[in-house]
């Protein structure tokens, strides 16, 4: 039995098993992770991560991130303050961001961690592809909601869980430093919970608000 890392719950059960990793899955919010025991240690995420090629110039790039830019933009008040959570060493979400009249800050765990960013409140904040990277998801999400003044939007980018017999399958739980797989029924959960409003946009971005 393992506790969820998301919702603290301590009734998880058997998901899913491969030549690297077991997977759990909770039986209240219904997000799947790995066993902790199986995550990499910080250097050697690092050192994934410093593989990434992220250019702000790459159109393909900005195709890609313009999925989560085009429908948030179009809910934020112009010259919005905005925070780009996990923006990794080539921020480009923030450029076309601030390209739209928009002021936004950075905040990044190990490319950059300034974390007096974490310390006021903004109109909106973004964390692409940053959510399955999570070890601590139940923390994060509350910094989350703490970072976003009332009636502020949050946008997410993830892939989203399907069932077991897509898992089995999926490319993006081979990443060994994706260790959390949020599905739309754990979104969903925490909408509830934290009483926010919820859109789904395509397959992977996520929109949510919080309450005036």
């Amino acid at each position: 039995m393992q506790h969820c890392p998301l919702c603290h719950s301590a009734n998880s059960y058997p998901y899913f098993e491969d030549k690297q990793r077991a997977y759990w899955q909770c039986d209240r919010c219904e997000l799947v992770f790995v066993d902790p025991n199986q995550r990499l240690v910080a250097s050697d995420e690092k050192a994934h991560y410093d593989l990434h090629e992220n250019d702000p110039n790459d159109t393909g790039y900005r195709r890609f991130l313009a999925r989560v830019a085009t429908p948030l933009n179009q809910r934020i008040t112009p010259h919005s303050q905005g925070l780009d959570f996990g923006c990794g060493p080539g921020p480009t979400l923030s450029l076309m961001l601030q390209e739209q009249g928009h002021d936004v800050s950075l905040y990044d765990l190990y490319y950059f961690p300034d974390t007096q960013v974490l310390q006021r409140q903004y109109d909106f904040m973004t964390a692409t592809e940053v959510i399955e990277h999570l070890y601590d998801p139940a923390q994060i999400w509350q910094q989350w909601l703490n970072l976003v003044r009332p009636g502020g939007w949050i946008g997410l980018m993830t892939k989203m869980v399907i069932d077991v017999d897509a898992f089995a399958s999926w490319h993006y739980k081979n990443d060994p430093t994706h260790v959390v797989f949020f599905s739309r029924a754990t979104f969903q959960y925490l909408a509830e919970r934290d009483k926010l409003e919820l859109e789904f946009i395509g397959n992977d971005v996520i929109l949510l608000r919080k309450p005036q």
